[in-house]
């Protein structure tokens, strides 16, 4: 019997901190650049990763493609930024109720694999995990470094288990419309989060099970066996 790969989503799924996080992406474009930033909607960029969202923009300002060490250079601003926040205003920062221990509890079963794909880079990643305790070296990680499409993350996570495990049920937990297009795309089991409890935003979009939190861990290991993909719009 293989094990059950679950793979976590970030922002809004495991931490929520009032869009202070988006904010600081804009902040960051703007003290390098000197340009307003367009818009912390990410639906309006073409995929919704930290590397899509900083080359479209660069593209749009300059009409020039950005390189890796830009990159770089603009990520070292922006976690500066974000651990800044941190210090000064941390009960802003917060997880979204019990996804820590939620997570402890899948590691420490031998039926569960964690991992994490984020659409943004794992250097401002591993600062939102540790802010909340959440143990990121546990678990196989994958962002928007190297890729620019969500597809791309989810598949390096799901490629690295596979080759020290055998896996035999996939589940993503996300919180946003773009999590919902992208397992639909895979093929993908879903379990989306609403922490606000607006369960039509995601429900809407053709998810079968949304969920407002990690409170009840018995409803969530539940959800992880009945979860489907989404249904097509």
């Amino acid at each position: 019997m293989g094990k059950t790969l679950v793979i976590f989503d970030i922002d809004g799924t495991l931490v929520h901190s009032n869009k202070i996080d988006s904010q600081c992406f804009a902040l960051t474009y703007q003290r390098i650049y000197g340009q307003e930033f367009p818009t912390i909607d990410w639906t309006q960029y073409p995929h919704v990763t930290d590397t899509t969202i900083f080359k479209t923009v660069i593209k749009q300002h300059f009409d020039r493609a950005s390189d890796v060490e830009e990159m770089e250079e603009f990520q070292h601003e922006y976690v500066a930024l974000l651990e800044r926040k941190r210090q000064e205003k941390p009960a802003e920062f917060q997880e979204v109720p019990n996804a820590r221990r939620t997570v402890e509890r899948l590691l420490n079963d031998e039926g569960f694999v964690v991992g994490i794909g984020t659409g943004g880079w794992l250097r401002p990643a591993h600062v939102k995990l540790a802010h909340v305790g959440i143990p990121a070296t546990s678990m196989v990680l994958a962002g928007a470094d190297g890729h620019e499409q969500r597809e791309g993350i989810i598949g390096q996570v799901v490629d690295t288990v596979a080759k020290a495990h055998e896996v035999s049920r996939t589940v993503y937990v996300g919180d946003a419309i773009w999590d919902v297009d992208t397992t639909r795309r895979m093929n993908m089991n879903f379990i989306g989060i609403r922490r606000e409890g607006d369960f039509e935003v995601l429900r809407n979009a053709g998810t079968g099970i949304v969920l407002k939190d990690f409170n009840n861990y018995e409803i969530f290991l539940e959800a992880i066996y009945k979860s489907m993909p989404p249904k097509g719009m």
